[in-house]
């Protein structure tokens, strides 16, 4: 068991000079230091393999012409041939460090590498081209955090200052006298002079396909409409200019109301997955985004997908997603400035999500499959449900669902929802 946030205090004293009181604590606490590499080594770290790498990972994943291109988280991007779905070939893999998120716009893959844009030609997608780099794209970005011990970020700032990427963590424990200690605010105050809770990553386009974009599972933090790269971070989105030879960020920063975790669109419009509610957003000025409205559910991670006016919300609880709410959340967004919740459905442990022609796919207990067409009684209407597996997110089309979970790439027919079927598996290796 790792040891928790909270740190012990083994021993106290009190110190007095004169008439004035001093009060020092020795405190033994678990944190988190950066492990560091220099900014040249990790710029030029990019390799792309032409032999396929074994999926030992999974992460999100974005879907292109015949081929699925999936992140393994802080890794790589594995590059899948799946021009036939009963077969899927790993032809593949860029080697890029702190990658989490992708996307595709006539035949570019442009890719997150921690505080980096990074973006490839794929035009032959078993031969990906490494084509530029925007440095600092993503100002903040830091590895995901896989315990619960707090992160050293007056070390991470000043290492960051000296032109060092962060590229994982170390967890020590500390042992250290601290003056002051409770006039300074107790274990409180003392994190806010230079310790902060744990950060990470945990994360489709209607049309895309036609419109050359690639469509991406409900997961992700990236999507592309028009001539724009969206992404979420933080509490903010940024927005890149696509149209040239080399992406640029093409408008301030647009600060939103909650953290955001996933990123949908749908129309003129994007839709915002955070702890606490779904955003609206109006793109019909795709430089300057309008905030239209807010829904709020109780707090938990939630991906969002949308067809014609309802919008599909799944919450999950464990970890840093909250406390124990699992739900499945639809949400009648017919009118933007004032989205109305439909109904609520409880569920084991949803994460995923994807929506076409009214099938909907639920990564929970594995894959459940539903026929929306009746959003007031939709687990009557449960089409198939498969189990044995733990999925984690979805991208359905032209009657293919590709979903991904801890066990591999598992893909369904669904052109006949009586007689949903699997076609192939291509399972995660475990290291």
């Amino acid at each position: 068991m790792k040891t928790r946030f909270f740190p012990l205090i083994v021993l106290s004293l009190l110190a007095f000079m004169g008439c004035e009181q001093q009060v020092s604590e020795t405190v033994t606490y678990v944190i988190n230091e950066p492990i560091v590499m220099e900014a040249s080594v990790f710029r030029n770290s990019v390799k792309v393999s032409k032999a396929p790498h074994e999926l030992t990972g999974y992460g999100k994943m974005s879907y292109y012409n015949g081929y699925l291109f999936m992140s393994d988280p802080e890794k790589g991007i594995h590059i899948i041939d799946n021009q036939n779905p009963s077969n899927p070939q790993l032809v593949a893999y860029i080697e890029l460090l702190g990658n989490a998120d992708l996307s595709v716009r006539n035949n570019i893959l442009y890719a997150d590498s921690y505080v980096d844009l990074v973006w490839f030609d794929i035009t032959d997608p078993a031969n990906p081209e490494l084509k530029g780099r925007l440095e600092n794209a993503f100002m903040g970005v830091l590895p995901a955090v896989t315990n619960t011990s707090a992160i050293d970020q007056k070390l991470c700032d000043e290492e960051q200052q000296n032109n060092k990427i962060i590229v994982g963590w170390k967890e020590v424990t500390r042992t250290e006298e601290v003056e002051d200690y409770w006039s300074r605010g107790g274990f409180w105050g003392w994190v806010r002079n230079g310790l902060t809770s744990p950060g990470g990553k945990d994360f489709v386009e209607a049309g895309a396909a036609a419109s050359g974009n690639s469509i991406n599972g409900s997961m992700s933090r990236f999507v592309i409409y028009k001539d724009y790269l969206y992404s979420v971070m933080h509490s903010q989105i940024m927005i890149f200019d696509l149209s040239g030879a080399a992406p640029v960020q093409a408008a301030d920063k647009v600060y939103t109301s909650w953290e955001v975790e996933t990123i949908f669109n749908y129309g003129d419009y994007m839709y915002l997955g955070t702890p606490g509610g779904m955003i609206i957003y109006s793109v019909e000025d795709p430089l300057k985004p309008e905030a239209l409205s807010a829904i709020m559910h109780v707090y938990g991670c939630d991906p969002v997908v949308v067809e014609d006016d309802v919008a599909y919300v799944t919450i999950h609880s464990g970890n840093a997603c909250g406390p124990d709410s699992d739900e499945l959340i639809l949400i009648d967004v017919k009118d933007k400035r004032n989205p109305k919740q439909i109904m609520s459905y409880d569920m084991t442990y949803p994460k995923g999500l994807g929506i076409d022609n009214k099938t909907l796919f639920v990564c929970d207990e594995g894959l459940k499959i539903f026929d929306a067409n009746y959003p007031l009684d939709l687990l009557s209407h449960q089409l198939a449900h498969y189990t044995g597996m733990a999925g984690y997110d979805v991208i359905p089309f032209n009657t293919t669902l590709m979903m991904i979970a801890e066990e591999g790439i598992y893909q369904y027919d669904y052109s006949q929802l009586n007689a949903i079927r699997q076609l192939s598996f291509l399972p995660v290796k475990a290291e």
